[in-house]
C-alpha cells in the first residue's frame, strides 16, 4: 500500500464524490509545505473539484492562458465543453486535440486523464482509450477499467484492475473499480458492489456518487425499493442534489422497474428535460418520443 502524503485526503474525497469537502481539504493544504509535485497536483486538483461542482466560469478563468499549465489548460477546455452547446463542442474537441499534440502532452499524465475525460463526454472512446491506456498512474487504470467494461471487453477490464490492485489493494480506486466490475457481471456479483459502496459510505460518508452507484447495484441485484430509497436520499435537500442528472435517470428507471404510475414519474423527468437537454438519457426520451408523435398523427382523423 502506497504510502499516504498531503494530498491523501484530497484525493479520496474527490474520487468518492465529496468535491465540496475534497476543495475545503486543498485549501486547507495550501497553508502547509510542500514539494513542487504535490502543490502542483494540488491546484489541478482544486479545478477538478471546481469543474465537479459546476463553476465552469472559474475553472476556464484560472486555467485558460499559454502561460498556465499544459494540465490547466486541459482542465479549461473541458469546462468549456461542459458549458458549451452541443454545437459548439466539436470546436472544443478540435482546440483539444491541438493542445494534445503538444510534445509536453506525451508525458503529462494529468492532461491525459483530463482529456480522456472530454473524449468520453463526446463518446470517442478510442481517443479515450488512447489517452490512459498504457496504464501510467492509478487513476489511468482506473479509466481503463470503465472503459473496458463500457466496451464490453471484460477481459481487457480485469487485466487493468489487476494492475490496479497490485500498485494499491486498498485504494479508493481499486475498491471502485472492484464495485464497477461487479456490477457489470450482474445480479451474481451486485451484492459485493453494495457491500462496497456501503463501507466506503460508512468510513467517509454518503456522497451523491455513491448513492447513485450503490442504487444501480441494487437496482441490478433487483432490490428496486432499496435503490429508490438511495436516490431519494440523493435527491433530498440534505446533500443538494435536485437536479442530479444521474440520481434523476436512475429513479426514472428505478420507479419504471417498480411499477410507478407515469404521473409518479413525470416530475423527474420535467427537471431532467428542462436542466439536462444535452444528456443522452434525453436526447433519446426525446428522439422517441418526437417518433411516436409523428407515427400518431398519420391515425389521427
Amino acid at each position: 500500500m502506497s504510502e499516504p502524503d498531503e494530498l491523501y485526503t484530497v484525493r479520496a474525497q474527490y474520487w468518492l464524490g465529496h468535491y465540496a469537502l475534497s476543495l475545503d481539504e486543498a485549501r486547507q493544504a495550501a497553508r502547509r509545505p510542500m514539494p513542487p509535485h504535490l502543490k502542483s497536483e494540488r491546484e489541478e486538483l482544486v479545478l477538478r473539484a471546481q469543474l465537479a461542482l459546476g463553476n465552469y466560469d472559474k475553472v476556464i478563468a484560472d486555467g485558460s492562458g499559454m502561460d498556465k499549465p499544459l494540465s490547466m489548460q486541459a482542465l479549461a477546455l473541458h469546462a468549456m465543453y461542459l458549458s458549451s452547446s452541443l454545437d459548439a463542442r466539436p470546436s472544443v474537441v478540435d482546440n483539444l486535440k491541438v493542445l494534445m499534440s503538444n510534445p509536453e502532452a506525451a508525458s503529462n499524465t494529468s492532461a491525459q486523464l483530463t482529456a480522456c475525460h472530454i473524449y468520453l463526454h463526446a463518446n470517442l472512446l478510442r481517443e479515450a482509450l488512447q489517452c490512459v491506456h498504457h496504464g501510467l498512474t492509478m487513476e489511468h487504470l482506473a479509466m481503463c477499467v470503465q472503459i473496458y467494461i463500457k466496451i464490453d471487453r471484460f477481459d481487457l477490464a480485469n487485466e487493468s484492475f489487476n494492475l490496479l490492485k497490485q500498485a494499491d489493494e486498498d485504494s479508493i480506486l481499486a475498491q471502485l473499480a472492484s464495485a464497477y466490475l461487479a456490477i457489470a457481471k450482474g445480479s451474481s456479483s451486485s451484492a459485493d458492489a453494495v457491500h462496497i459502496f456501503g463501507g466506503l459510505s460508512e468510513q467517509y460518508g454518503p456522497s451523491i456518487m455513491l448513492l447513485n452507484c450503490m442504487a444501480v447495484a441494487n437496482m441490478v441485484a433487483g432490490k428496486y425499493e432499496a435503490a429508490e430509497g438511495n436516490l431519494k436520499e440523493a435527491l433530498s435537500e440534505e446533500f443538494g442534489g435536485s437536479n442530479n442528472a444521474d440520481a434523476l435517470v436512475n429513479i426514472v428507471v428505478c420507479g419504471q422497474h417498480m411499477g410507478r404510475k407515469p404521473a409518479d414519474l413525470e416530475r423527474y423527468l420535467n427537471v431532467l428535460k428542462a436542466g439536462h437537454a444535452d444528456h443522452p438519457f434525453v436526447q433519446g426520451l426525446v428522439q422517441v418520443e418526437s417518433a411516436f408523435e409523428r407515427e400518431s398523427s398519420k391515425y389521427v382523423s
